[in-house]
């Protein structure tokens, strides 16, 4: 470091340091040569003599070194031979190792493949599990072991599609024969609830064995033997008939479910099952357009839908997870809407009450099934009281069909019974008693015409149909009684009564069939008692219980029997007045004729004629007939001469009117119907024969003195009739005596007429201000 210092000279002397460094080192290195130069050439010398025996060893190495090569040339093939034995042993140990390895691999991938051939998809995929995590890893090296591990998740994958494939077919499979599978159910379930119902029999046959041992033991073989017989051909259908779950197989549902739970998509599998259920209930659900027309129509509904229910039923005890219960709850209550819904419309258009009684069974049928599976129906049996009501509905519409054929083909005439035999046919049809009838000989009539019985035998076909539909919908004899009575009631209150009423209208019915009417109501009104009897017999409900309702027929046929009444007072007021139509006065005529008019004894004659068939009425309607036919009358003789369009009237038309009058009075007084009080039936003609008498006397001053006074002679003639009738003759006066102011007598009656007209006026005219 002190070269570079900047002191003076500092490099020249260090050069010279350096200079006497070298030099000292050369001094040692000659010593160093001339002490060893001796040794040197000493061993170059002994090297020289050395050369000779190093030559010779040489030649001696090599002869022997090629006697050992070639001694050695044997031994080293053998030893390559050996070495090469070595090598090929080793390879095959290490072969046989390998393969040791690869073989169980080989033979399990060769299981897979048959597995998959022969479409056990699940054991497939249990082999794969263990090749990948037993088998694979050992040999994962080798090339065709790549190769399964690309392969296995394919073969997975073709696995599930296949599974999905057979799960498809199968949800297609039981799609297209869910019917049959519903159908069998039904059967099963309506074999079982006859079987429980024999056997209810049975129990309730050895029940009355231990009470009525000995009037009952015939019984009880009968039903002992029909028990038995059930018995056997519940045993021999079932050794015929499959269950509805040995109808399905199962199996592609359980595959399937098994391959996606191994795969880790068991809740893909579950909501696609469920996804496509739910479509296929929805079809399932939908009713053809035409289903109400055939009861094969809604029995493939119904089984279709039961069908679909017992599968899903079986699914759920027999899988876990795939659907549960409030899946199937939920399904159910859709589908129980819709059903609903769907009955509602497609029975509404039910017109045959067979067809909704068929609907009605299958319903029932369809309901039991499935509560046999679990299944609330309640809502189905609340359905069929609905139906209930549109069934008596369909009913009422049939047997008013009914009724109106059995009233068309009557002959409105008493039933004659020629034998005893005849006799006891009609009693049989209805229950008909008169001991007085039945002490007269034969051959004999009964009052009532041939529609009686008919109509009390189809009331109780219409009470058997109606309890058709009240069995099997389990409801008590009570209920059943009740509905039985007030569809009964609709029938005689709505149907029959309105068939009467149409019929009692009808303008072809005469005064002897109304007649006729009015006796058949009167004996079916009798017979309503026996018909709550027969009611009350089906039921076993006695009449007595508090909440029993009572048949309406006594009100429906009385009212039946008062319109027939009124209908009678009509059409005997109409023949009235077709009688008065034809009447032909002549109101300018001088002088009467001395006799009655034609028309009024032919009237007369008809009424009496008439009258004559009303024997066989109750007395009051004979006497209102007869009483308000003479009104009727008296009011058409007042209306005849008081008419607008009649201007004049002479004294010999009133004399005329007077003889007809008499003979109206004539035929009041002869009684013509038994009953009647003293001369309480002339009185109708009164108002005529006081107006009449006033003419004829001409007693005007006591009519005008006497007037308002009760003892009056003339108290039912009206001032203003008076007035009208005396303008009128006042008019005929005038004009048939044109020279009659020359004639003193003339002109006094004349001048009587124009003062009475004034004194009438006055008293008009101050009863109109009285008003």
């Amino acid at each position: 470091r002190s070269v570079y210092d900047d002191q003076p000279n500092a490099h020249q002397k260090f050069m010279e340091k350096l200079d006497a460094c070298i030099r000292n080192h050369d001094r040692e290195i000659e010593k160093m040569c001339n002490f060893h130069h001796q040794g040197f050439v000493d061993a170059i010398t002994e090297l020289l003599k050395v050369r000779a025996d190093a030559e010779k060893l040489k030649v001696q190495v090599t002869d022997t070194n090629r006697r050992l090569q070639d001694a050695g040339k044997e031994v080293i093939a053998q030893t390559e031979e050996i070495i090469r034995c070595r090598v090929q042993q080793r390879n095959i140990t290490t072969v046989v190792e390998k393969l040791q390895l690869c073989l169980p691999v080989l033979e399990m991938y060769s299981k897979l493949k048959e597995q998959m051939s022969v479409k056990r998809y699940y054991s497939a995929l249990k082999t794969m599990e263990q090749l990948e995590n037993l088998y694979l890893p050992r040999v994962s090296q080798y090339r065709f072991c790549q190769i399964m591990i690309e392969n296995l998740p394919k073969l997975r994958e073709e696995i599930k599609e296949i599974s999905m494939s057979d799960l498809k077919d199968f949800l297609e499979s039981i799609r297209k024969h869910s019917d049959r599978i519903g159908e069998t159910a039904m059967k099963q379930a309506q074999q079982q609830k006859t079987f429980s119902t024999a056997l209810q029999k049975q129990n309730n046959v050895n029940y009355g064995r231990n009470m009525h041992l000995s009037r009952n033991r015939i019984l009880e073989s009968k039903n002992e033997i029909t028990l038995k017989r059930t018995f056997e051909d519940e045993d021999e259908h079932e050794e015929e008939v499959l269950t509805a779950q040995d109808l399905v197989d199962f199996s592609p549902v359980y595959r399937c479910l098994h391959i996606y739970s191994v795969l880790g998509d068991g809740e893909i599998f579950e909501n696609y099952y469920r996804k496509q259920r739910r479509k296929q209930a929805r079809l399932v659900l939908q009713p053809q357009s035409s289903m109400h027309e055939t009861v094969e129509g809604y029995r493939r509904y119904f089984s279709q839908i039961v069908g679909f229910f017992v599968v899903e039923d079986h699914i759920l005890h027999v899988t876990q997870g795939l659907v549960t219960r409030t899946y199937t709850d939920e399904l159910w209550n859709m589908a129980l809407s819709k059903i609903i819904a769907v009955l509602r419309t497609h029975s509404s258009y039910c017109s045959d009450p067979d067809l909704v009684l068929e609907l009605k069974n299958l319903i029932v049928v369809f309901a039991d099934t499935l509560q046999g599976y679990g299944f609330p129906v309640n809502r189905l049996f609340d359905l069929l009281f609905e139906i209930r009501d549109q069934y008596n509905e369909t009913l009422l519409k049939k047997w008013s069909g009914l009724f109106k054929d059995i009233f068309e083909a009557d002959n409105y005439s008493p039933i004659p019974v020629a034998n005893e035999e005849e006799y006891r046919i009609v009693i049989s049809k209805f229950p008909f008693q008169d001991p007085e009838l039945d002490k007269q000989s034969f051959p004999k009539k009964l009052p009532m015409s041939q529609s009686v019985p008919q109509i009390y035998m189809q009331v109780k076909e219409f009470i058997y149909a109606s309890l058709k539909f009240s069995e099997s919908l389990h409801r008590s004899s009570t209920e059943i009684d009740d509905m039985l009575r007030k569809s009964t009631n609709l029938l005689l209150t709505r149907t029959l009564s309105s068939c009467l009423q149409n019929l009692i209208k009808k303008p072809h019915i005469g005064l002897t069939e109304l007649v006729q009417i009015i006796i058949n109501t009167t004996h079916l009104e009798q017979a309503c008692k026996y018909l709550e009897d027969f009611i009350s017999n089906i039921t076993n409900i006695s009449q007595l219980t508090v909440h029993t309702a009572r048949l309406y027929g006594l009100s429906t046929f009385k009212d039946a029997r008062h319109a027939a009444e009124g209908e009678i007072y009509t059409k005997l007021n109409q023949k009235i007045d077709e009688f008065i139509q034809i009447a032909d006065y002549d109101w300018t005529m001088s002088e009467s004729d001395g006799r009655a008019s034609g028309y009024l004894m032919d009237l007369i004659n008809f009424l009496r004629s008439t009258f004559q068939v009303f024997t066989h009425l109750p007395g009051k309607v004979a006497q209102t007939a007869c009483m308000s036919a003479c009104q009727h009358l008296s009011m058409s003789l007042m209306q005849m001469l008081l008419d607008s369009e009649l201007k004049q009237i002479s004294m010999g038309a009133i004399q005329q009117f007077n003889l007809d009058v008499i003979q109206c009075e004539l035929f009041a007084s002869s009684e013509p119907v038994p009953g009647f009080q003293g001369d309480t039936l002339q009185l109708a003609f009164i108002d005529l024969r006081q107006l009449l008498d006033l003419f004829m006397v001409w007693d005007w001053s006591t009519y005008l003195a006497d007037y308002g006074q009760a003892t009056s002679k003339y108290l039912r003639v009206n001032p203003s009739t008076a007035l009208t009738l005396l303008e009128k003759m006042k008019d005929s006066s005038k004009k048939n005596n044109i020279f009659a102011q020359f004639r003193k007598n003339d002109r006094d009656k004349q001048k009587l007429i124009e003062t009475v007209v004034k004194q009438l006026r006055s008293l008009v005219n101050g009863m109109s201000q009285h008003t």
